[in-house]
């Protein structure tokens, strides 16, 4: 897309870290999926099919065989990036090997150029990888936060590949800290990653046809943070183009909230108080809690002053009402109560109609078409569970989609993996749990086993660290009301 707003990006001066996740192998228990036919061939995919496949209505493309396509294989041969995906999972987690095959790497015709991968300074940008050993399957994602097209390598693509699925992600069509100068008017960007979802769904079918000469069996659909927020929309938007989805803790976006726009203003205003201490911490942190920061996750509030609420509040309302002028000054870490118009006192019931018509370009409904599971940690101090997925789930019941639904919160997980790292004592992973939701959707599909009803996934106490990054279990919990 054009950019054409002429906001220009903030020097966000030397306290954020270069790849942030708005957001954010080891093998599951459960029994992999048995890949349905051999190898057409040894040599990475390519004697079978010299021509190499074709991606649908891509500007370029270039393709590779590959002896490995995991991050195994593809940080030495140059066919990942890991800055894209550093941050997002525990150091510890496993990496499987021995899936040869084809990568497509490439880009849609787009006209901004966020993206630099490869050089190209083009966005819409995707990665398309096709194993020898094939399942008959297709995943697609999105990626998190404003990271590009190999963000889930780590925590998605080395799993599912593994698993015999052929696997496509995209960077959304607009990538970094500025992805907001992206698009004509308010809520363009943001607008953008679901149309490149669609887009990037129909041309990996294609294209995997291409290389096996049949249309996958099944497609699914997943994705974490920002990622998560594309699952729930393209199962409500398209369900044509899925058989199901998963949804790791994805982003919440309603017209009359709550979003983010809601609780971080208010954690801003309230934790500096809060870390001062003396007389007013306790109200501060009353304050804090009543924003959707659940107790028990105060040890995590300084990290995410520090890395997280700012940064986060400033670039989506500067991406849904650039009216709002919130820099005090090129480069001032944080702006203090009572600035004018500053964003710590941001106040989104007070802001005019179109804001809010700004962000129904992007809501969500609950109106999903096709089988959806949620994971989400209870200790997420990023997107709050209390105003993102306890409200999403009572979104879908209301809309009467509750049967095609199931939600998972789990005890201990926030929002990104690395910081179990930091706190193993207190934390849980969640990568292990996606992939428990997605052998549950599997046998879903597969078999039509009722997945476990809804409920808090609890956090077994004195845990060894080492289990936790290949064991989440969701069965023979009792059930429990979401968001209550």
């Amino acid at each position: 897309m054009r950019l054409s707003r002429g906001v220009a990006p903030r020097p966000w001066k030397g306290r954020i870290p270069a790849v942030l996740a708005l957001a954010a192998l080891a093998f599951t228990t459960s029994t992999p999926v048995a890949p349905a036919a051999p190898p057409h061939d040894r040599d990475g995919g390519c004697a079978s099919h010299p021509s190499r496949p074709h991606v649908p209505g891509a500007a370029y493309q270039q393709s590779a065989c590959l002896g490995e396509l995991t991050t195994a294989g593809t940080v030495a041969s140059g066919h990942t990036d890991p800055a894209d995906w550093a941050g997002l999972t525990p150091k510890d987690l496993a990496v499987p090997t021995g899936v040869p095959g084809i990568q497509i790497d490439g880009y849609f015709p787009d006209t901004s150029a966020t993206n630099t991968n490869h050089g190209w300074r083009h966005d819409a940008q995707f990665v398309i990888r096709l194993p020898d050993w094939w399942n008959g399957g297709l995943v697609v994602a999105g990626t998190p936060g404003n990271r590009e097209q190999y963000a889930n390598d780590r925590a998605i693509a080395d799993w599912v590949l593994a698993r015999g699925y052929a696997y496509a992600a995209t960077d959304k069509g607009n990538t970094g800290l500025a992805f907001y100068r992206d698009g004509e008017a308010p809520g363009d960007a943001i607008a953008e990653w679901n149309d490149r979802l669609t887009e990037l769904t129909r041309a990996a079918r294609a294209t995997v046809a291409q290389r096996y000469h049949r249309t996958p069996s099944r497609t699914l659909v997943t994705g974490m943070s920002n990622g998560g927020y594309l699952v729930r929309w393209q199962l409500e938007n398209h369900p044509e183009l899925y058989d199901g989805g998963v949804d790791w803790e994805g982003t919440l976006w309603r017209a009359d909230g709550p979003t983010l726009l809601d609780f971080l203003p208010r954690a801003l205003r309230a934790y500096p108080v809060y870390a001062a201490g003396g007389d007013g911490a306790e109200r501060a942190a009353r304050d804090l809690h009543a924003a959707g920061f659940p107790a028990g996750s105060e040890f995590l509030w300084p990290y995410h002053h520090q890395v997280y609420w700012d940064l986060t509040q400033r670039i989506y309302r500067e991406e849904l009402d650039p009216g709002f002028d919130g820099a005090v000054e090129a480069g001032t870490p944080f702006c203090a109560p009572g600035t004018p118009e500053c964003d710590t006192d941001y106040d989104y019931a007070a802001r005019p109609a179109e804001v809010r018509r700004a962000v129904g370009k992007i809501a969500l409904t609950g109106r999903i078409g096709k089988p959806l599971i949620t994971v989400h940690g209870t200790l997420d101090t990023l997107l709050p569970i209390g105003r993102d997925s306890d409200v999403y789930a009572r979104m879908v019941r209301e809309a009467g989609r509750g049967a095609l639904h199931r939600y998972y919160r789990i005890e201990g997980g926030t929002h990104t993996d690395a910081l179990f790292d930091a706190f193993p004592d207190r934390l849980r992973p969640l990568t292990p749990c996606h992939r428990s939701a997605f052998t549950t959707l599997e046998r879903w599909l597969a078999r039509g086993d009722r997945p476990p009803a809804s409920h808090t996934v609890p956090l077994p106490a004195g845990a060894d660290p080492a289990t936790l990054l290949t064991d989440c279990p969701f069965e023979g919990r009792a059930p429990r009301r979401e968001g209550t």
